[in-house]
């Protein structure tokens, strides 16, 4: 049987994501799913999901949902206050909702990227292996206020992730972990020993694509001819600009890509805001 979330709040660029689309890149596809991917995954582990589950993904303020029928729900990405009918309820926790509850996250400056998860996940429609939204490849991009999304009516008898006492969340880390890029060695010396040894900020040019950092390196490459790139992927304008290639990003590029940054290391900078300062710490293949 199907429930219904109906959304009395549409908070900021709510929208539908799982791990995003694999094996379309050659067609133009990008990868796009959840900014923070260990959030996303805890979600699921909480819930006694599949990792790939559907989950709403947020930017900065929170939906506020009300359910049909009743199922567990979980919120991660920080230390958030969440309550249930207005009953503080928790976060990295599975929670049991009933017919007419609500849902709410009270905004927070703590974080970029928040995520609330339902049993067995939200069921939108796939299009290309995925349910994560995008535009010109699902219907619809982002939450508005009176939709309705549909998920799986499950009775809570006792789940086995019924409760996490131990604190999950860590603040996202300000050293990134990275690899060298297939232009790397296109530079010199001293540009190599400035992306190690000096801080970047993130800028407040940032999106689901990509975030421009603040802090010029002197560049003197060519344009390269375009070639793949990846979430991760930092590449190098002809500006000395940095821009890391993020989850919606497009699948080819023609500036030289001079660093990838790890999985992990993605996921901490999608949570950091415009004004933080991060590092590039180099770690082999």
């Amino acid at each position: 049987m199907m429930g219904k979330v109906a959304v009395i709040a549409q908070g900021v660029y709510t929208s539908i994501q799982d791990l995003g689309r694999f094996g379309f890149s050659k067609f133009g596809v990008p990868k796009s799913g959840a900014m923070d991917q260990e959030a996303l995954r805890w979600v699921n582990l909480i819930l006694g999901n599949h990792e790939n589950d559907a989950v709403l993904e947020w930017v900065m303020q929170a939906p506020i949902l009300k359910f049909s029928a009743p199922t567990c729900v979980c919120v991660t990405g920080g230390d958030l206050a969440v309550f249930l009918n207005d009953i503080p309820v928790g976060c990295y926790v599975q929670v049991v909702v009933g017919k007419g509850d609500v849902l709410r996250v009270e905004n927070t400056s703590k974080i970029v990227y928040g995520y609330i998860g339902v049993k067995k996940g939200f069921q939108s429609e796939k299009k290309f292996k995925s349910r994560s939204w995008y535009t010109g490849i699902t219907d619809k991009i982002k939450l508005n206020k009176k939709d309705e999304i549909s998920y799986l009516k499950h009775v809570d008898k006792g789940a086995k992730f019924a409760k996490i006492a131990a604190k999950v969340y860590a603040k996202p880390t300000t050293i990134l972990n990275v690899y060298e890029g297939a232009e790397f060695s296109l530079l010199s010396i001293k540009q190599q020993k400035m992306l190690w040894g000096h801080s970047f900020s993130i800028s407040n040019t940032r999106s689901r694509m990509a975030i421009q950092l603040i802090g010029k390196l002197q560049n003197t490459l060519p344009p390269i001819v375009t070639s793949p790139v990846l979430p991760g992927t930092v590449q190098l304008t002809p500006s000395g600009t940095l821009i890391v290639l993020m989850r919606d990003c497009q699948t080819t590029g023609g500036y030289p890509r001079v660093l990838q940054l790890s999985e992990d290391a993605i996921n901490s900078i999608a949570q950091h805001q415009a004004g933080s300062v991060v590092q590039f710490n180099k770690v082999a293949l």
